[in-house]
């Protein structure tokens, strides 16, 4: 991708040093959308974690998902939590319930005019922004 979403500056995102989230950085640089799911109870949970907060089993996979959703909750971002940020403000960022994984909820930017008009409940879908050696999910009104 030629230009970002935020400005150049922010730290890469890597996989935790244990490999648990793994599977969800491998996906997205496919530009997949890949969610824990429990073998055990077949609840999908986000984030990654050892066990199923459902049922308590370690019997943990990864399932793809449809990469779209519905706008839960959103933020305008006015005051930079980073020096590389202090250029994209206002940014928003958006929790984006996704209705084909047990409506677990992520959170993302929400692209596009930075000022426009977000409605809860908007349908959204995942784009994947490409950077050198990572790929992150954004979210667009569709």
């Amino acid at each position: 991708m030629s230009e970002s979403y935020l400005a150049a500056g922010l730290a890469k995102p890597v996989a935790d040093g244990m490999g648990l989230d793994t599977p969800y950085w491998e996906g997205v640089k496919e530009h997949k959308l890949t969610i824990q799911k429990c073998r055990s109870c077949s609840h999908f949970q986000w984030g990654p974690e050892w066990i199923c907060w459902h049922c308590g089993s370690d019997d943990i996979g990864w399932e793809d998902v449809a990469p779209n959703g519905v706008v839960y909750s959103w933020e305008r971002i006015w005051h930079p939590v980073h020096p590389a940020v202090v250029e994209s403000v206002p940014y928003i960022v958006v929790l984006v319930e996704l209705p084909h994984a047990e409506n677990i909820r992520m959170i993302g930017n929400l692209l596009g005019d930075r000022r426009q008009e977000i409605k809860i409940g908007a349908a959204v879908h995942a784009v994947f922004e490409d950077h050198d050696g990572y790929t992150l999910v954004q979210w667009a009104v569709d």
